[in-house]
């Protein structure tokens, strides 16, 4: 299957001399290779006499909007999630004294602040307003699910004077700003739309890690060391945590690998039964109760939810499915088989998943928040646009809206990473 195209929009040429001093440059043909196995990369360049590439993000010695005579605004939008603040500060910052840029807008409430029906007044950010906002979690812009109008959207923005809009969120706000960068597109306007990727979950398709996702696992760490005290406080306890991770089980697994008081990790990517079959969970838990006399067990949201009687048909705002709660139809059924196999046993439930969310960004992830910040603001100031900010090979890129929301990243089970994870738990089914 041929790789994606990971050409990126330009508004047309940069011409104007950047305003950075004492910094490195990135020149225009720059790239970072896509493949990371060399031998795919030798087969693919056998085949086709190319590489595929994404454009390496980061400073330009030329730009395409004037400083000077640029608006720009910048927006959050879908849930909450680490760092957000830090982000706004990073794009508020590097705007206006880097680039001299002479108004930034916060959007209020994502989507609906362009929408002049819902009344939501934009904010006008500065340094000095932002100076203190990264010391909190939440996001100080407000959010919001849902698209919105594009034609209404594209109109505030031409209102307002608006040159450059930064969109911090998930795959549902992408989607939302590639259909404004063709309502753009479509009545001949020079606006960049330039994406900043948000969620926990770490989901997002050619990107191989967004903000939120390592405090998300680091916050993990206190809720499981409590279930494993409170499973291990009876006899038979069992500890059973709930996370987020609609579709993919990263935070699951990789809070697994970083307390490994976790016996069974259960995500999306590896389907498990209750009662029969080599991935059946309950006979597992049973020899592991009466041998170790305490587990821990950790379950995505979205993990199995072919276990319900009927599929779920509800959705959210943003169009994604409402699962079934999988930690508490856990709870139900293992307190359930207990009495069954007349085991007296404890479970103590654990859903941390809006505590988690709500926290402001810990170490290296508010680093890589601010470095998101300043690549976004490069790209948009170097007349990129229907573009999000990715991380790849250890190097920043740009990568096309469509691009990143052709599929959700999801686990590998056949990967080093599940593998690991089986590795300190109890998912050989022993």
């Amino acid at each position: 299957m041929p790789n994606p195209d990971f050409t990126v929009k330009h508004l047309g040429e940069a011409t104007i001399d950047s305003p950075l001093n004492g910094v490195g440059f990135i020149p225009e043909d720059s790239t970072v290779i896509y493949g990371k196995d060399s031998r795919e990369v030798i087969e693919e360049y056998t085949s086709t006499g190319k590489l595929s590439a994404f454009e390496q993000a980061g400073p330009r010695a030329k730009i395409y909007h004037d400083p000077a005579w640029t608006h720009a605004a910048i927006l959050t939008a879908g849930g909450l999630c680490p760092g957000l603040n830090d982000v706004i500060k990073g794009l508020t910052r590097t705007l206006m004294l880097r680039y001299n840029v002479p108004i930034v807008f916060g959007i209020r409430y994502g989507y609906q602040g362009l929408i002049p029906a819902y009344g939501h007044e934009p904010m006008m950010l500065t340094p000095d307003s932002v100076d203190s906002i990264h010391e909190v979690g939440g996001t100080v812009l407000g959010s919001s699910r849902g698209r919105q109008d594009e034609v209404v959207m594209v109109e505030t923005l031409k209102r307002m004077n608006i040159k450059i809009l930064f969109c911090i969120g998930g795959d549902g706000t992408l989607r939302c700003a590639h259909d404004i960068v063709k309502e753009v597109e479509r009545r001949g306007l020079n606006i960049s739309v330039v994406c900043i990727p948000k969620t926990i979950d770490n989901d997002i398709n050619y990107i191989d890690k967004t903000f939120g996702f390592e405090t998300a696992v680091y916050a993990t760490n206190s809720v499981i060391s409590a279930a494993h005290n409170e499973a291990k406080g009876t006899p038979h306890g069992v500890g059973l945590i709930h996370v987020m991770g609609r579709d993919s089980g990263f935070i699951a697994a990789y809070a697994t690998l970083a307390n490994t008081h976790v016996n069974y990790c259960l995500v999306p990517e590896d389907p498990f039964s209750l009662y029969e079959g080599e991935h059946a969970l309950l006979p597992s838990l049973e020899r592991r109760l009466r041998e170790r006399k305490h587990a821990v067990i950790i379950v995505s949201e979205g993990a199995g939810q072919h276990l319900f009687e009927e599929e779920s048909n509800r959705r959210d705002k943003s169009g994604n499915v409402l699962h079934h709660n999988i930690g508490e139809f856990l709870q139900e059924k293992i307190t359930a088989w207990g009495k069954e196999i007349k085991l007296d046993l404890s479970v103590k439930y654990f859903d941390p998943s809006y505590l988690i969310r709500s926290l402001p960004a810990h170490g290296t992830d508010a680093v890589f928040c601010e470095m998101l910040a300043q690549h976004a603001v490069h790209a948009a100031m170097a007349g990129r646009t229907d573009v999000v900010i990715g991380h790849w090979n250890d190097r920043f890129t740009h990568v096309p809206i469509p691009v990143a929301t052709s599929s959700r990243k999801k686990i590998d089970i056949n990967s080093s990473l599940w593998d690991s994870v089986k590795s300190v738990t109890w998912k050989c089914y022993r």
